[in-house]
């Protein structure tokens, strides 16, 4: 018989089951919502657990917290009530004028961010093209510059960036990097073993899976201060996850694993597919051989490469908005990383003033059949451009 004594539990186990979880007084399997808004000291006047009002979080939330930790191979993860306010928070927590690089091409809700707070001088930025390290370099100013922000892939392009180079030529001029690699989830891409100091993820996405709260989530590999500065910026923001979208974060992670692998199979088949297709100019998958990031998403991602790809569709800008109004499967709708799968005309929804292409359709690979997908998105090419 062989000894398992020593053996670990995989982290797939862990996280089906919400870190093994037990209720003491009931023997319950599932988590319990903690709603309250405040708790009682005990009779020494202490507080009893290290939140005793609903800003410092909840039992519910640091649940969550911790699972996501696990997922990041993290010291300590700290859940928001949005991914733009735990992006708010990691601003905020900066000096007045620190200087900070970005990418040139980003979520467009935290470019816009950025350059409102560089518009008020509350911070210097320089720009990047995303997955261009060179670039990203020249820009990097030793000694000044206090953070790096990496998105990978990048959102809508989903141009890939080296999270370990990133981080050498961050903490070489003494800054730290941060990641959002919210496309691919901790379970495929752990950044801070790759080097991040800070790990972002929208938790309203993958983690979550089922389109139902807004959630935003900071991991760090090590404690400091900054960290204790991030924590009393959500406290008085008062910006902590609710305990109700906790309980559904958490029963959300707990088919993280399945969910993913789901919609990663499906992404591979759809690129596949229309690789090449005659109404499709390009296809901006990372996992395709072709795409120019494909080794280093390979390697970041352990060769699941996401549920997250973009269709640059031939013609006019009306030829794209069309392909979506066409189709029946595809939900015409913003957001990503749910079972369901959507597409969106990102132009029309980032603005006027995004760097985008015109007839760029970003799609969200659900779990549903693949071949339903891919006759979907075929049938509407066909009525918009004809069949041939």
């Amino acid at each position: 018989m062989v000894d398992q004594r020593n053996r670990k539990q995989s982290i797939v186990t862990r996280v089906a089951q919400a870190l093994h979880f037990v209720e003491a007084e009931t023997g319950a399997v599932i988590p319990s919502i903690q709603p309250s808004a405040t708790y009682a000291r005990d009779n020494n006047y202490e507080i009893r657990k290290p939140y005793w009002y609903r800003r410092d979080g909840s039992q519910t939330t640091v649940h969550a917290e911790a699972i996501i930790a696990e997922l990041e191979n993290a010291e300590a993860s700290l859940l928001f009530s949005s991914g733009m306010s735990a992006c708010t928070a990691v601003i905020e927590h900066l000096p007045t004028g620190a200087h900070v690089v970005a990418p040139k091409v980003m979520y467009h809700g935290v470019l816009q961010q950025i350059q409102k707070y560089e518009s008020n001088k509350r911070i210097v930025v320089s720009s990047y093209e995303a997955g261009n390290l060179a670039d990203l370099a020249a820009v990097v100013r030793d000694g000044q510059t206090q953070l790096v922000w990496v998105e990978t892939p990048n959102n809508p392009n989903w141009d890939v960036t080296d999270i370990a180079a990133a981080a050498e030529i961050a903490h070489a001029a003494g800054a730290k990097l941060l990641t959002d690699c919210t496309g691919t989830p901790p379970c495929m891409t752990k950044a801070l073993d790759l080097g991040a100091d800070i790990s972002f993820h929208s938790a309203t996405k993958y983690l979550n899976g089922h389109s139902d709260i807004t959630a935003g989530v900071l991991s760090v590999k090590k404690v400091g201060q900054f960290w204790e500065n991030i924590f009393w910026v959500r406290k008085l923001q008062g910006t902590v996850l609710h305990s109700q979208d906790a309980w559904l974060l958490i029963r959300g992670m707990r088919t993280l694993f399945l969910r993913v692998e789901k919609s990663c199979s499906n992404a591979m088949a759809i690129a596949k597919h229309f690789e090449g297709h005659q109404n499709i100019e390009t296809v901006l998958y990372p996992g395709l051989p072709s795409d120019p990031g494909h080794e280093i998403a390979k390697h970041q991602t352990g060769g699941q490469f996401g549920g997250m790809m973009s269709l640059i569709v031939r013609g006019t800008e009306q030829n794209a908005i069309d392909v979506i109004r066409f189709c029946e499967l595809f939900y015409p709708a913003t957001s990503l990383g749910g079972v369901e799968s959507l597409i969106e005309h990102r132009k029309t929804v980032s603005g006027e003033g995004f760097p985008v292409h015109p007839g760029l359709l970003r799609l969200s690979i659900g779990i549903e059949d693949a071949d339903d997908l891919i006759y979907d998105i075929e049938q509407s090419l066909s009525r918009v451009f004809g069949v041939t």
